[in-house]
């Protein structure tokens, strides 16, 4: 294999002279640097770029640690992140969720980090944000100057969707919740039930896992309680149609028996029968923005901008025109 010292013996200069000449550092002659140039070429060698920079001290690489690859909502993240890396000279890594910090994460084998994996403890993320190893996180918000949360604005989303249900006439209105430890599902529920707190009423809370299958069962124990409401907010859409497939079954119809609306927008939501209303975002913008505000803070400010959040949206469909109450 070709080595550097061999590219330096065809160039006839010292080593330090080829070091110099192929990192593009150092004084050194533009006739020099032009004869090594010449020798690497045609020894066909290329520097290693894991050892270069090693001894700079970075990698050039971001690494995004994410739940899972598949599905129209995390591939949509990637594609914005992918887009965004694209742009620099940085590489990126991606790791999937695992039971144990990834090593590339604990220890450092990447110059920064995208976190949107529930595996990942909170407390490992603020051991290891530094000025040297930033964090952006998707999924929560941790206090660390060195850690930057950039998370969709849920707040205003759930009290657009309520609204939306509220200014039709619904009353009895009910709220399928997520994960508990879901900072996402905490924020959509608090700002869902203040909202009716204002106006005098109560919401009434399921709940459940963040799946299909759980906003199935709740549908069918709300079936079987006999005391129907007229409108169902749900967390997230997987949630929300397993909501209307267990009312079909029930032969209940959404929107005219119970109106329901989700968030997210996943790709589904829009080809439903009926189609599915749900708050949504630019899924490819909050990933781009992540890695965005990451390389800034590793290429200039060394620190992150003011909090901020992912813009959202009501997108209203079939499922939720309330008109037996208008």
């Amino acid at each position: 294999m070709t080595t550097i010292a061999d590219v330096a013996r065809r160039a006839g200069v010292s080593i330090a002279a080829a070091s110099y000449a192929l990192n593009g550092t150092g004084t050194i002659s533009d006739d020099t640097r032009k004869r090594v140039l010449a020798a690497a070429e045609e020894l066909n060698y290329y520097p290693n770029a894991s050892a270069r920079n090693l001894k700079r001290g970075h990698t050039m690489t971001i690494g995004v640690f994410i739940t899972r690859f598949g599905g129209n909502f995390y591939e949509e993240i990637l594609e914005g992140i992918h887009d965004a890396v694209l742009k620099t000279e940085y590489e990126l890594m991606v790791c999937p969720e695992s039971h144990s910090p990834p090593a590339l994460l604990t220890q450092r084998q990447v110059d920064g980090a995208i976190v949107f994996d529930s595996k990942t403890k909170s407390e490992t993320l603020l051991k290891l944000a530094s000025k040297r190893f930033p964090i952006v996180t998707l999924d929560r918000s941790l206090d660390s100057e060195n850690i930057f949360p950039l998370l969709l604005d849920n707040e205003k989303g759930a009290t657009e969707a309520f609204y939306h249900l509220y200014e039709q006439g619904a009353r009895r209105i009910s709220f399928v919740s997520g994960a508990p430890d879901s900072l996402d599902n905490w924020e959509r529920m608090r700002a869902f039930r203040r909202e009716a707190a204002r106006h005098d009423f109560d919401v009434f809370l399921n709940d459940t896992a963040t799946t299909e299958k759980s906003g199935y069962r709740v549908a069918q124990s709300i079936v079987e309680s006999g005391v129907l409401p007229e409108a169902v907010f749900c967390a997230n859409d997987q949630m929300a149609i397993g909501f209307i497939k267990a009312m079909r079954e029930a032969h209940l119809r959404v929107p005219e028996d119970i109106a329901v609306v989700g968030f997210d927008d996943i790709l589904i939501a829009a080809y439903m029968q009926p189609s599915l209303s749900t708050i949504g975002a630019s899924r490819t913008e909050w990933g781009a923005t992540a890695a965005q505000v990451l390389i800034r803070f590793l290429e200039n400010d060394r620190s992150f901008p003011k909090p901020f959040r992912i813009s959202t949206r009501l997108i209203e469909r079939e499922s939720s025109k309330v008109r037996h109450l208008e």
